[in-house]
């Protein structure tokens, strides 16, 4: 027969077990509160006997500060979003917060119904990380009292913060490297996803392009993923538009992209292609792909992240970051 689960041990039983008030108790665990030395031994000793922990969503909800922060995020298995969840959580976690992730899966309708729940648990923040979620959803975080973290989001909503990698400056640069190798044949290898970041990609290289008076092909054949560049790989070596010079929006499309152009149409990366991807995922320096990218600046979002979520304030438009450049071996020097 199972047996019932036995309810938490509230404060009335340390009080009880520590001969003092409920109050004396809540001061005990409230920090800066008044308490005196052998009350507060008292109580700590019979807590620690009974196995008590404060209920610290309950306190929040009294106090509107929940301590909760969520994370909407929408493809964790990627490498990049998940090495950014890893950052962002420690971060978070190291400041005492609770973080909760809401996978989104990427779908829209998941999105909204995730970013509902951080008002139903009353959480003091959400960082979106998926490109999802509509603006009049987020309008509705702000006007509930949250603080809306974008990330990578381009839309100016009143009461967010923007935390952005700068997409034009580095699309601006791959074009040179691309050029500076003898590139003449150009093609941006992107994905149908349509979110901020990655369309951000996309124009800014055809900007750069069209500025330097260069034409460049864009090629959308699927989600953002490793096979998704194997097939914009496949379509174009057997077709006439064979590129010697190719930017992807991300690395995993780069992988993809290279693996499929070596080993089925035998090109070889760089003296007969040259490839540049976006994001500095760990498998981009593995010595199968040595590639010659762009870091997203995980730690210093992170830092940025806290920050916010510390003074309680938003700074003043969107806070603009550099990616750093990542030379490897994908592009002649």
């Amino acid at each position: 027969m199972n047996k019932p689960i036995r309810p938490p041990i509230n404060a009335q039983q340390v009080a009880d077990r520590a001969g003092v008030s409920r109050s004396a108790v809540s001061r005990t665990f409230t920090e800066g509160a008044s308490v005196s030395e052998s009350t507060r031994a008292k109580v700590l000793r019979a807590a620690a006997d009974l196995g008590y922990h404060v209920n610290h969503l309950a306190r929040g909800l009294t106090s509107q500060q929940s301590g909760i922060v969520c994370l909407l995020i929408g493809e964790i298995a990627t490498p990049y979003q998940s090495a950014l969840l890893d950052v962002v959580t420690r971060r978070l976690q190291a400041m005492g917060k609770v973080v909760m992730v809401l996978n989104t899966a990427g779908q829209a309708e998941a999105t909204e119904a995730a970013l509902r729940q951080t008002l139903n648990y009353r959480a003091d923040a959400t960082v979106v990380v998926s490109g999802s979620p509509s603006s009049s959803l987020v309008k509705t975080c702000v006007a509930n009292g949250q603080r809306v973290i974008l990330i990578n989001r381009d839309d100016l909503l009143d009461g967010t913060q923007q935390i952005l990698v700068d997409s034009s400056g580095a699309a601006a640069e791959a074009l040179m490297m691309l050029r500076r190798a003898g590139c003449e044949r150009i093609a941006v290898v992107s994905s149908t996803a349509g979110t901020p970041s990655i369309v951000a990609r996309e124009v800014s290289f055809s900007v750069a392009a069209a500025k330097a008076g260069v034409d460049v092909q864009l090629c959308r054949f699927g989600p953002t993923g490793y096979a998704t560049g194997a097939e914009t790989a496949r379509q174009l070596f057997a077709s006439a538009a064979r590129p010697d010079g190719v930017f992807c929006v991300t690395d995993l499309l780069a992988l993809g992209f290279m693996d499929a152009a070596r080993k089925e149409f035998g090109r070889r990366v760089p003296d007969d292609l040259c490839v540049i991807g976006f994001d500095d995922i760990p498998q981009a320096g593995w010595a199968a792909y040595e590639l010659t990218t762009f870091r997203q600046p995980l730690d210093i979002m992170a830092d940025h992240i806290a920050t916010i979520l510390e003074s309680g304030c938003l700074v003043e438009g969107p806070i603009n970051l550099p990616a750093q450049t990542v030379w490897r071996r994908s592009v002649r020097p």
